[in-house]
């Protein structure tokens, strides 16, 4: 009922236990609180909140528009909604190094699990897109030196995304990653990978988890998580999927709808109203709500 039954600080030291455990991570992208609970309740380990989707669901594209103060908003809205780690797209960090502090002590506040700070030139755009820009060598360390250095708790994961393949070879993504585990990256996060050596050679290039993405209509080909885990992978993300499957059902839907004058024909792909009740929890707030307020007074009613 209400909010997650754990602190923001047992969610992060649940985080780095399951890193640590060698396990692979599959952390869906939820867009709202309410498909966060979903994630939860099919038994995914995490759940991942994407600047992509955050924007799209907003209106508007991923090219660095959306603003430090409605990322940490939604991150916190989705956070608080479930018990599982929340990774959070925090794209180049909103500004410069000290606005980069200020983004990682927001996103604490926020109650997330970890962060991802990118390389790309700011206003960035989405990972799959071409004409990228990457930062020199020395400004993408200093990013990570800066959300390392202001991060109050010590479990907040850092990762340290790099676009530089999209630009350049495997090499210098290889070399790049391995420059932010110097600066104190956590976890390396390495987009628009080709292909499943590509993953196997940034794994062998450093020794922290290493995250793939598995976005639909990209750069890299719908890999399972057997495949990924086979390569060394540790978390998997699908960040715009859930909102991709929901924006498609619904212009089915509305389509159908304009069509026959009726959704009736939607109705069995539709969520029923007993599993929406259930998900988020409509019998323990009825619960706390009767334990309340259904009760007599005995006697008459003395104020002090």
């Amino acid at each position: 009922m209400l909010y997650s039954k754990k602190t923001a600080a047992e969610k992060r030291a649940d985080f780095r236990a399951l890193l640590a455990s060698g396990k692979t991570l599959q952390m869906p992208g939820a867009y709202s609180p309410l498909t966060a609970k979903l994630v939860q309740q099919k038994g995914f380990e995490g759940v991942y909140v994407s600047g992509g989707a955050l924007a799209a669901d907003l209106g508007l594209p991923d090219i660095g528009l959306t603003t430090l103060t409605e990322v940490a908003t939604r991150a916190r809205q989705i956070a608080s909604a479930t018990d599982l780690p929340t990774l959070v797209d925090a794209d180049t960090g909103f500004g410069e190094a000290l606005n980069l502090a200020r983004t990682v002590q927001e996103m604490e506040d926020a109650g997330v699990s970890g962060i991802h700070i990118e390389d790309q030139v700011n206003p960035k755009r989405c990972g799959h897109l071409d004409g990228k820009q990457v930062v020199d060598e020395i400004t993408s360390i200093q990013r990570i030196q800066s959300a390392v250095s202001a991060r109050r708790d010590s479990n907040l994961l850092i990762m340290a995304r790099t676009d530089i393949r999209g630009v350049d070879s495997l090499a210098a993504a290889e070399d790049r990653a391995k420059k932010l585990v110097d600066a104190g990256a956590d976890a390396i996060f390495p987009e628009a990978m080709r292909d499943l050596s590509e993953f196997e050679a940034i794994r062998k290039a450093v020794d922290v988890p290493i995250l793939a993405n598995m976005t639909e209509f990209g750069k890299s080909e719908l890999f399972t998580k057997q495949q990924l885990e086979d390569v060394g992978v540790n978390i998997i993300i699908y960040p715009v999927s859930l909102l991709r499957l929901a924006i498609g059902a619904a212009a089915t839907a509305l389509d159908s709808l304009l069509e026959t004058g009726s959704l009736e024909a939607s109705i069995p792909v539709m969520q029923t109203r007993a599993d929406l009740y259930e998900l988020i929890d409509y019998e323990g707030y009825n619960s706390f709500d009767s334990s309340i307020f259904n009760f007599k007074l005995d006697g008459h009613f003395h104020q002090d």
